[in-house]
């Protein structure tokens, strides 16, 4: 892809946990060099190709992930720019102000943190999206791609780090919860899930807004 004269990162963001009856949405967003390549890249994490989290066992997902904690702390010492973020918005916020305020607060969350950390100005990136996402206004160059978590590298690692972050803490929410099976299904909206509300009833984390033919 041609990137706009002056462009030094490539940022790429995903969002996971858009359908489920329970649980937060989570957005990733991840920042590269530009000059890093999806060859430099898969030689600096040790895999042979990347794709799309949800294509991933959990297993390769973890392992990327980790691998996503290992480059970081690298830019923490000084020695790369990589950077990574998720932020979790609530299941209130979105009964309360909707999925897509609950997409856009949690964007605009990871990329202030990354911001934070890096210091890139925004005049500085490409930032490309996965579907019908939108990054805020003052991102001049930014362009939705479909199917974006497979095309692109940035929005597979957005992908990754989104996913896996609300997994484990859909896992932890499980042990509260015991009788739901968020540890398996992770909210989504399966037999079990389904069964499960039925019986127990909803609990502090249900997507109320999401249950109307349910219940």
């Amino acid at each position: 892809m041609k990137h706009p004269a002056g462009t030094k990162y490539i940022i790429g963001i995903d969002e996971a946990g858009r359908g489920p009856l329970a649980g937060p949405v989570a957005v990733g967003v991840c920042l590269v060099p530009v000059k890093m390549t999806r060859k430099n890249l898969l030689k600096n994490f040790g895999f042979k190709k990347i794709k799309d989290s949800k294509k991933l066992s959990p297993k390769m997902r973890e392992a990327w992930f980790e691998k996503m904690c290992e480059m970081q702390k690298l830019r923490n010492n000084g020695n790369s720019t990589f950077s990574f973020a998720v932020t979790m918005i609530s299941n209130k916020t979105i009964d309360t102000q909707g999925l897509s305020f609950a997409i856009r607060k949690a964007m605009a969350g990871s990329l202030k943190k990354i911001q934070r950390s890096t210091n890139f100005k925004p005049s500085e990136c490409l930032v490309l999206l996965d579907g019908g996402l939108h990054a805020p206004a003052e991102f001049s160059f930014q362009k939705t791609i479909i199917k974006g978590d497979e095309k692109e590298f940035a929005i597979s690692l957005a992908s990754i780090a989104a996913k896996v972050t609300r997994d484990v803490h859909m896992k932890k929410l499980a042990k509260k919860h015991p009788a739901y099976g968020f540890e398996i299904h992770k909210g989504y909206g399966t037999a079990r899930h389904i069964a499960a509300i039925k019986k127990e009833g909803i609990t502090p984390i249900h997507r109320v807004s999401f249950l109307k033919n349910i219940r």
